[in-house]
């Protein structure tokens, strides 16, 4: 496989990988509808910084130990499950609260930069990242280029990939922005995401590991 084939190669798969439903498009529209599209690319920020960690760990070789350990894999995959849960349940909660909450105390509790924390450890404490990061790049590097700088090159086309489509879906909420932004839909929104949030951790938790 030359340069150019594995780029184009690993390109149209990153793409494909990148559209498919998940925890981060889940989490990245959710803020989108209920904080807005400023917040919403700063969980999806968030995100691909966590990409682009997985990526040079796998570029370095330290992304395998989760590949070759289970005590390894099993830790991140609890300590994953424990925050997605965490979150999970503080959107519930909050959900619940009496509608009376203050503007003042809202906007304390929902800080822009949180959500770029939020982002970045949904992606770092997801230990299937790390792994297909291990069996996947290996497969687009050609045998004459330096494997760091051309793996590192391959995981920023997918973390370009993944704003490009962040900002797509985060734009296409803000013509219903008004309709998603009254409080009884806020409740609604949150419901869903917590109970998505809580299924992701339970099944992260009890998934097997297959690589």
């Amino acid at each position: 496989m030359d340069v150019t084939t594995a780029l184009l190669s690993f390109s149209v798969a990153a793409a494909l990988l990148t559209i498919t439903p998940g925890l981060d498009t889940a989490l990245v529209l959710r803020t989108a509808a209920v904080e807005g599209p400023l917040r919403a690319m700063l969980a999806g920020t968030g995100i691909v910084a966590g990409v682009l960690a997985w990526g040079l760990m796998a570029a370095l070789g330290l992304g395998a130990v989760l590949a070759v350990s289970r005590l390894a894999f099993r830790a991140v995959q609890i300590v994953g499950a424990a925050y997605l849960i965490w979150m999970g349940l503080g959107m519930l909660r909050g959900s619940f609260r009496s509608a009376e909450v203050t503007g003042a105390a809202t906007e304390t509790s929902v800080r822009a930069p949180n959500w770029f924390v939020r982002g970045l450890m949904t992606n770092l404490l997801n230990p299937k990242v790390g792994v297909f990061y291990v069996s996947f790049l290996p497969q687009f590097l050609p045998a004459a280029v330096p494997a760091v700088p051309f793996s590192m090159l391959l995981t920023g086309i997918h973390a370009v990939l993944g704003l490009i489509f962040f900002t797509a879906i985060t734009t296409a909420t803000v013509p219903f922005q008004r309709a998603l932004s009254g409080p009884r839909m806020q409740r609604v929104l949150d419901r869903i995401t917590g109970v998505v949030l809580i299924l992701f951790a339970l099944l992260l938790l009890f998934e097997r590991r297959t690589v």
